[in-house]
């Protein structure tokens, strides 16, 4: 004798179930966009060096080179940073009227001596405002910070798929298995 699944349980799991199947179609969705990011992203670093003036859409531009005017620093951050040889320590990051600039890195917060200037440098990521300026060669007898690279930002969507993929097979376990023992208790 087949017994009635109950309405509203079923229902409610199935539903949470199509929503994690949706979540992990959208990650594998976004793996493939993030690739694409990361591909143009290390496009970028191969273009040659912006020559005229710092671009009027540095996100358009992540992971290219440009000379950088800071008219004046208004103010100093020392953020933790690693060198170009892996040293750790820390990224002193001017904050100027037309962008941040890491200007170089020691082992030491100290704030370093530079009033602002002409840089030369790569545009990388910020948390902070979206872009800052890594320059290189550095400032104020800094030593050069690590270059941004692009083969630093996560691609984690894949394992993201995958594990909404496994909530939504264990969900689906869970119920049946919780119908089994339903079932056996009214037998």
């Amino acid at each position: 004798m087949i017994r009635k699944l109950p309405i509203i349980p079923t229902l409610v799991v199935l539903a949470a179930v199509a929503v994690m199947v949706r979540l992990g179609f959208w990650q594998l969705d976004r793996l493939a966009e993030k690739e694409a990011l990361l591909a143009q992203y290390e496009a970028a670093a191969e273009n040659p060096m912006i020559l005229s003036t710092f671009p009027a859409e540095p996100l358009d531009n992540l992971y290219r080179r440009t000379p950088f005017t800071c008219s004046e620093v208004t103010s100093w951050r020392a953020v933790a940073g690693r060198s170009n040889s892996d040293a750790s320590g820390f990224a002193h990051v001017a904050h100027c009227p037309e962008g941040n600039v890491v200007i170089g890195w020691s082992q030491t917060p100290q704030e370093p001596e530079w009033l602002g200037g002409e840089v030369t440098g790569t545009i990388g990521p910020s948390v902070e405002s979206g872009w800052r300026i890594i320059a290189d060669p550095p400032q104020a007898e800094l030593e050069p910070n690590a270059a941004p690279d692009p083969r630093d930002i996560p691609n984690n969507h894949l394992a993201y798929a995958v594990q909404w993929f496994f909530f939504a097979f264990t969900a689906l376990a869970i119920y049946v298995l919780a119908l089994r023992r339903r079932q056996r208790e009214q037998s």
